[in-house]
C-alpha cells in the first residue's frame, strides 16, 4: 500500500470502558485521503471520546488506531500530535489571559500551551503568516483575554496549522459565535477544505446547519457506535437523524446547505 492509498485514519474495533461504562463499542472508521467528515449524535454519542482516542487523551481498552500511517502503540503519540491539529473548547479554555495571540500560534508548533521557550524569528514570521491567512494579523499582539469568541476561533485554528497537521479536527468549533460570526467561520472552513493540500477535516457539531459543502462524508454516532458512516448524500439523511437523536427530524437541503425541523420526516 503506497502512501496515496492509505487511509489517513482506519479504526478497527475501537471499545473504550471507563469506570464500568462502555463509551465505545467495537467502532470501525476508515478516512481516506481528500475526505472531510462531519461527525454527529447526541449528547454522549461517543463524538468528543472517539477524538480523545485518536489523539491518545483517552487509552483505548480494545481494538486498533492507525494514524498517518503510525499505529497506537508502536508509535511515538506524542510526535504524531504534532501532525494533527486540533481545536476544541478545551484547548479555547487553558490558553492564559495574558498571552497574546501570536504566542497562542506559536505554540501550535511544539503541541505547547502558555509557551515559555525564546521565540525564533522564523516562527514569529510563520505565525504572523498564518494569522492573517484565518483574517486576524491584525491581532498578533493582542492578548487572549480580550478577544472575543470568534476571534479566538480563528487564533486557534492559525494555531493549528502552525505545525501543518495533516488532519484538523474541529470539535464544536462553532459553540458560542454569534450567528455573524459563525458564518463568517464556516466561510473560513469551505475556503480552507478548497485549498490544494488542505488538510483532512474532522468536524464535530449537533447542528446540521453548520455543514458546508466542503464535507463530503458524515459519520452518524450513538451509543457509542456508528449508525451510519459514508458519502454524505447516504449517511445524512432524515431517517438516521431522527434514528441518532431519538425523535422525528426532517433534513431539507438548499443551495448547498442543510436545516432541519422537527416532526414527521415522511
Amino acid at each position: 500500500m503506497t502512501r496515496a492509498t492509505r487511509p489517513v485514519l482506519d479504526i478497527r474495533g475501537l471499545v473504550v470502558h471507563r469506570d464500568g461504562t462502555l463509551i465505545l463499542d467495537r467502532l470501525d472508521w476508515r478516512v481516506l485521503r481528500g475526505e472531510h467528515w462531519v461527525i454527529l449524535g447526541a449528547n454522549g454519542s461517543g463524538k468528543t471520546s472517539l477524538l480523545s482516542a485518536l489523539t491518545c487523551y483517552l487509552t483505548p481498552s480494545a481494538g486498533e488506531i492507525e494514524l498517518l500511517g503510525e499505529t497506537y502503540g508502536n508509535s511515538d503519540w506524542r510526535e504524531l500530535r504534532k501532525r494533527v491539529g486540533l481545536v476544541s473548547s478545551a484547548i479555547r479554555q487553558k490558553v492564559p489571559d495574558w498571552d497574546s495571540a501570536e504566542l497562542v500560534v506559536i505554540g501550535g508548533k511544539y503541541a505547547m500551551l502558555d509557551y515559555w521557550g525564546r521565540v525564533k524569528k522564523a516562527d514569529r514570521s510563520e505565525a504572523l503568516r498564518q494569522l492573517r491567512r484565518t483574517g486576524c494579523g491584525h491581532l498578533a499582539q493582542r492578548n487572549w483575554g480580550v478577544l472575543s469568541q470568534g476571534e479566538r476561533q480563528r487564533v486557534l485554528i492559525a494555531r493549528a496549522l502552525m505545525a501543518k497537521p495533516a488532519v484538523l479536527i474541529l470539535d464544536e468549533p462553532c459553540a458560542g459565535l454569534d450567528p455573524v460570526a459563525r458564518e463568517k467561520f464556516l466561510d473560513f472552513i469551505q475556503k480552507l477544505a478548497s485549498r490544494r493540500n488542505a488538510p483532512t477535516l474532522l468536524f464535530v457539531t449537533h447542528h446540521v446547519e453548520e455543514i458546508t459543502p466542503a464535507f463530503t462524508h458524515a459519520l452518524m454516532m450513538k451509543n457509542g457506535r456508528p449508525l451510519a458512516a459514508g458519502k454524505i448524500s447516504a449517511a445524512l439523511t432524515s431517517d438516521t437523524l431522527s434514528r441518532a437523536f431519538s425523535s422525528p427530524l426532517r433534513l431539507r437541503k438548499t443551495a448547498g446547505r442543510y436545516t432541519l425541523a422537527a416532526g414527521n420526516h415522511r
